[in-house]
């Protein structure tokens, strides 16, 4: 069954699913030293991810995200004032939408699932000519920073090296 052959809802529904697992597999949870800490609550007012998931598992989704731009939880979520974490520390109040932050990284979410879903899935490797497995991700762009970084094209002598090498790759692999 072709992806395209799906009704809107749930072919979005499957990008949600599929995106929410591989970001779940790129980074394996962080170990837990010492005593093991408390499951997390059940998340609400999720409006990407699908509200299936655990506590933990969306936990683990947001710190992969984390790692990926280079932020800490508080740049989305709110400080609640009225909460101390165990450490003496304010508490964040995460289903609280008063950060513009949170908003455009929901779509940007929606982008990533968007491109996931009806792009990258469909261009072909230049190898094997199948599909690319490649999965475009927050840190695809980001590369561990908050505002990615510029992309700045190869000077024209590393431009041409480049060329000289495929075309002696590929001359190698016609023999």
């Amino acid at each position: 069954m072709k992806l395209t052959s799906l009704p809107l809802p749930a072919a979005a529904l499957l990008g949600v699913c599929l995106f929410a697992v591989t970001t779940l597999a790129q980074d394996p949870p962080p170990a837990r030293a010492g005593r093991p800490h408390p499951p997390a609550p059940k998340p609400t007012n999720l409006k990407i991810l699908p509200k299936t998931l655990t506590g933990d598992q969306v936990m683990d989704i947001m710190h992969g995200w984390e790692k990926q731009l280079g932020v800490e939880c508080d740049t989305c979520h709110a400080i609640d004032p009225n909460k101390k974490r165990p450490n003496g520390r304010p508490a964040l109040n995460f289903p609280d939408d008063s950060k513009p932050e949170k908003e455009t990284a929901r779509q940007m979410v929606k982008m990533t699932m968007e491109l996931n879903q009806n792009y990258t899935s469909r261009v072909e490797s230049k190898q094997n000519n199948e599909a690319a497995a490649k999965e475009v991700s927050c840190g695809t762009c980001h590369r561990g920073h908050f505002d990615p970084p510029a992309f700045a094209a190869p000077k024209d002598e590393e431009h041409e090296q480049e060329h000289e090498r495929e075309g002696a790759d590929k001359s190698q692999a016609q023999r």
